[in-house]
């Protein structure tokens, strides 16, 4: 493991958030909002509603923003955001998870806990100077952001569909060459 549990969780649960945003969109819906929070074992408060989902979405340009900052400007952002969050890092341990850092109570918001919980884990990054564990995918018609965490840092494709594609057309160009 590169970083902390709660750090790659974090961090996993922010790219697929902003992944939600390629085409075709698949964060439309209150109910797909539930799908990924209960698959990034969110907890806190949900008001389940439009507006939850819409500062939600409105998120996704913000986080794409970090990941592809260089080291600098993402330590700027990760600042403003938790400085305009009022975040205050404690440890906290619940429901499966031992201790780990929360910075905002379970109460606010899920965008403000997403927020903060994404720019906390961008904490470990920048101070680690591993900025190169997140890029934009490789595949020429996909703008997905691709978070590596293997150990020889391989991964440059956002998601298997990608790379699979990105075989398929590698196979098919040796392929004509033989």
């Amino acid at each position: 493991m590169l970083f902390g549990h709660d750090t790659e969780m974090s961090l996993g649960a922010a790219v697929a958030l902003v992944n939600t945003a390629e085409a075709p969109d698949t964060l439309t819906t209150v109910e797909e909002l539930d799908e990924w929070y209960a698959e990034w074992s969110y907890t806190g408060r949900r008001d389940g509603d439009g507006a939850e989902l819409a500062a939600v979405r409105a998120l996704r340009p913000v986080l794409r923003g970090l990941f592809v900052a260089d080291r600098d400007d993402a330590a700027i952002l990760v600042n403003t955001m938790l400085a305009e969050a009022g975040a205050v890092p404690r440890l906290e341990r619940h429901g499966s998870f031992d201790w780990h850092v929360h910075a905002v109570p379970m109460e606010a918001s899920l965008v403000t806990r997403v927020t903060v919980e994404t720019a906390m884990a961008m904490i470990d990054v920048i101070r680690s100077d591993e900025m190169s564990r997140l890029g934009v995918c490789a595949d020429d018609t996909c703008d997905g952001i691709v978070l590596d965490l293997s150990r020889n840092r391989s991964r440059r494709f956002c998601s298997t569909a990608c790379g699979n594609r990105n075989a398929v057309a590698a196979y098919r160009a040796r392929s004509r060459l033989s």
